[in-house]
């Protein structure tokens, strides 16, 4: 069968609570009827369902890329005060390249659960620059940090 030149790289199951809500085998059927050959999983600050989602994949002859869409604190993740009126996070989607990187995916979210939770688990900078070998990370959330654009022809 001839795949298509698209894959989904960032999915929400029913482990993103409020934001997602499709089950592993459902994806994995509608991404082999849309002759996808991968699937990501990016669930919303965990990783809850990746070992279901890999085992389903791989039964349904898809290759499953793990990930997750982190919350990035704005300062340190040890920060308990957003102090900008904002929700005070911006999201970071982070697919796993291989073991070295599935190793630092979970302990990003690990420790964006014991010293980074403020309202949501966070992770911050400091973290991802420790712990970033082995990842892909992905800037095309609507929540996600953004830059300042260079002035051109100023």
């Amino acid at each position: 069968m001839e795949h298509s030149n698209f894959i989904h790289l960032h999915v929400h199951s029913q482990y993103s609570l409020l934001d997602g809500a499709i089950r592993f085998d459902e994806a994995c059927d509608l991404a082999k009827k849309y002759r996808m050959s991968a699937l990501a999983l990016t669930d919303h600050g965990n990783m809850f369902g990746a070992i279901e989602f890999y085992q389903t994949a791989i039964k349904h002859g898809i290759k499953p890329i793990v990930g997750c869409e982190v919350y990035v604190a704005p300062g340190s993740r040890f920060e308990k005060k957003t102090g900008d009126g904002t929700e005070g996070v911006y999201h970071l989607t982070l697919l796993v390249k291989n073991k070295i990187g599935y190793f630092n995916l979970i302990k990003l979210v690990s420790l964006a659960h014991l010293e980074g939770f403020y309202y949501k688990p966070r992770v911050d900078k400091e973290l991802l620059s420790q712990n970033h070998e082995g990842l892909i990370a992905l800037s095309g959330c609507l929540k996600g940090e953004s830059l300042p654009m260079p002035a051109v022809g100023r």
